[in-house]
C-alpha cells in the first residue's frame, strides 16, 4: 500500500511530503508536515545560512525519539534539480555532498526526515577555503544558557577590538553560536588557528568562566569554546535549524540586544515562523562584509603554546601536541 502524501509548491518546485501526519516531536505533537512547512516559512533565512554550502543531513525518519542517521553524502536517488558538490574528508576520501541552492532543497531534505542541517564553513565555489569563522560556546554540565550568554558578550568584546562583527544565535539547546564572515583566503588549518587564537583571547578575559581545554576532565564548570568546529568536516547546526528534541526548539538568530534577556525555550517550530514574519532575519546583513583573519593569525603566531588537539577521527596533524588524555598520560609515566 502506497504511503499517504501531500504536495507543496516551494518556489518553482513541487515537493512531495510522504506520511505528513507522522508525529516527529512527541512533546508538542508536531508532525512531519509541520516540519517541512516550518522550513518553507523561514525559507529566506534558512537559505541564507545554507546557500551554496556542502550540507550534512541529520535525519530522524521516524521522529526525534529514534536514533539519528547522519548523512554526509548526497541521497542516491534525488530530483534532477537538486545540486551537489565534491568535498574532501580529513582521511583524504571524497564524496558528493548536498549543495543547498534553493528553499525547495531544504524542504526536500526535511521530507527525508532531516531535523537539523549541518553546513560546512565553505561555499561550493571554493571548498578548500572557509568563508566563515565559527565560535561554539558550550556550557559544561552544571551550567546553563546564562553562562553561555556571558561568554558570548565577552566574545563580542574581543571581536570588536579586532574590528570584526559576529552574528549570534542560540544553539537550540543551552549553548550559543557566533558566526563571523571571513575572506576565503585561508585554508582550514589557518582558519582553525584563528579560532584557537580567538578562543584563547576570550578565555583570558575570564578564565573562571571560559575554557579552551579540549579534554573534558580539565574543563570544570565552565563554558568550552570549541575551536575544533573550524576544522575540516566539522559542522555546527545552521541558523533556523530545528533541533532533534521532543520540544522542537530552533537554533534562532538573534540581535545582540535580544541576547541580553533571551530564553532559548521561546524559539521553537511554532513560534519562530511568526517571529520571522514580524521582525525578519536578524542575520540579513551577515554577507555584507567579510573580514580578514590576519589579526588572529598574528595572535596565534605569537603564542608559545602553539597548536591544540584535533578531534579523535583526524589523522595526526603537523604541529599538533600529543593527543592523549592528561590523566592517562600521567598514569603512563
Amino acid at each position: 500500500m502506497a504511503s499517504p502524501y501531500i504536495e507543496l509548491e516551494v518556489g518553482e518546485r513541487t515537493v512531495k511530503v510522504t506520511n505528513p501526519d507522522k508525529v516527529y516531536f512527541p512533546e508538542i505533537g508536531a508532525t512531519k508536515r509541520e516540519l517541512v512547512e516550518y522550513y518553507v516559512s523561514v525559507g529566506d533565512g534558512a537559505l541564507r545560512a545554507l546557500r551554496d554550502r556542502p550540507t550534512n543531513l541529520k535525519r530522524h525518519p521516524d521522529g526525534v525519539q529514534t536514533e539519528a542517521i547522519y548523512q554526509k553524502r548526497m541521497p542516491p536517488r534525488h530530483p534532477d534539480w537538486l545540486q551537489s558538490v565534491t568535498v574532501t574528508f580529513p582521511s583524504g576520501r571524497t564524496a558528493q555532498s548536498l549543495c543547498v541552492t534553493e528553499v525547495a532543497a531544504i524542504a526536500y531534505g526535511a521530507n527525508l526526515g532531516t531535523i537539523d542541517f549541518h553546513p560546512w564553513q565553505v561555499r561550493a565555489s571554493d571548498v578548500e577555503h572557509p568563508d566563515e569563522l565559527r565560535i561554539d560556546l558550550d556550557p559544561q554540565p552544571g551550567l546553563g544558557f546564562d553562562a553561555a550568554r556571558r561568554a558570548a558578550f565577552l566574545t563580542r568584546e574581543v571581536l570588536g577590538e579586532l574590528g570584526m562583527t559576529g552574528f549570534v544565535k542560540t544553539s537550540g539547546n543551552r549553548g550559543i553560536h557566533i558566526l563571523v564572515r571571513i575572506e576565503p583566503r585561508w585554508d582550514f588549518v589557518e582558519v582553525r588557528h584563528a579560532g584557537i587564537a580567538l578562543a584563547r583571547a576570550v578565555e583570558a578575559r575570564d578564565p573562571d568562566l571560559v575554557t579552551t581545554a579540549w579534554w573534558k576532565e580539565e574543563r570544570g564548570e565552565r563554558v568550552f569554546v570549541d575551536y575544533n568546529q573550524n576544522a575540516r568536516d566539522r559542522t555546527v547546526v545552521s541558523a533556523y535549524s530545528v533541533r532533534a528534541r521532543p520540544d522542537a526548539l530552533v537554533s534562532a538568530p538573534l540581535t545582540w540586544d535580544e541576547l541580553t534577556d533571551a530564553d532559548p525555550r521561546d524559539f521553537d517550530i511554532r513560534t519562530v515562523p511568526a517571529r520571522f514574519a514580524e521582525v525578519g532575519d536578524p542575520h540579513e546583513s551577515i554577507d555584507d562584509r567579510a573580514h580578514s583573519i590576519e589579526p588572529l593569525l598574528r595572535l596565534y603566531a605569537g603564542d608559545d603554546r602553539g597548536d591544540m588537539p584535533y578531534p579523535p577521527n583526524y589523522p595526526k596533524m603537523p604541529g599538533e601536541p600529543k593527543r592523549v588524555q592528561p590523566s592517562k598520560a600521567r598514569s603512563d609515566t
